[in-house]
């Protein structure tokens, strides 16, 4: 997934979770907290498409976000290329990672919009991690089928408390999201933002693992962990721009 957490070692997981419908979203949750992580989201109600957004993610090609922090530079472009999975049409978002100024990694990453509640849907990613150059291992990649299935990457009215799988690839990927709050004001040096999501993602593999991401309306992801953003390039001319920074 964009930015993963580093997985290790396999645990089993074992959890009854409890999918109640409310409306016409894809997920549903109650004005308080939930025990349980959502991994139902009623993708056969959903005309999915290739291109959209929602308060918090961009999925419009052309739209390329860069950040920096420490010793690692972090590159995300939705590219203007599709794949079929698991018998659905996806967009292709482009992850690159440099570490030290070398390339770590480059992930495509597979996603598709519910037409009719704003969810972005992930089936999966294809990974190759490099050494000196060359591929040597490609950890982490999966895809719906096959006894995995989509899982949910934003909401598209996202609540404080949703708790929700990311990945559902059984051993490979099992990440999971919580909202924490809807109203973190974020600076980087790409600008100020304010009414940002604060998400705290964790994994039902490695259970040590856990870290927080930072999205801003209409830009999407501005901060994860150590990593900031410093470049931003829009699709649309219209995209909400930030307090004060570059384009």
């Amino acid at each position: 997934m964009i930015t993963r957490m580093v997985q290790v070692g396999l645990t089993a997981v074992a959890a009854l979770l409890i999918t109640v419908q409310l409306g016409s979203a894809a997920y549903a949750w109650g004005t308080g907290a939930s025990s349980t992580w959502q991994e139902e989201f009623d993708i056969s109600r959903c005309n999915l498409v290739t291109t959209g957004r929602n308060p918090y993610f961009v999925l419009e090609p052309g739209v390329q976000l860069v950040y920096e922090g420490g010793d690692a530079k972090l590159q995300i472009t939705v590219l203007d290329e599709t794949k079929v999975v698991n018998g659905v049409r996806t967009r292709v978002v482009e992850e690159k990672e440099w570490k030290d100024g070398k390339l770590h990694e480059i992930a495509k990453n597979y996603f598709a919009m519910c037409e009719q509640t704003k969810d972005v849907l992930y089936f999966g990613e294809d990974v190759d991690f490099y050494e000196d150059g060359k591929v040597v291992k490609h950890d982490g990649s999966w895809l719906a089928g096959n006894g995995n299935r989509p899982g949910l990457m934003m909401a598209g009215e996202p609540k404080v408390k949703m708790k929700y799988y990311q990945e559902l690839a059984p051993g490979v990927a099992m990440d999971r999201a919580e909202i924490v709050s809807l109203d973190e004001t974020c600076q980087t040096p790409a600008g100020t933002f304010s009414s940002c999501m604060k998400v705290k993602e964790t994994s039902a593999i490695d259970v040590t693992a856990s870290e927080h991401k930072y999205y801003a309306p209409a830009i999407g992801l501005v901060r994860d962990e150590a990593l900031r953003l410093t470049r931003y390039t829009s699709a649309r001319v219209d995209a909400v721009e930030p307090s004060s920074g570059k384009r």
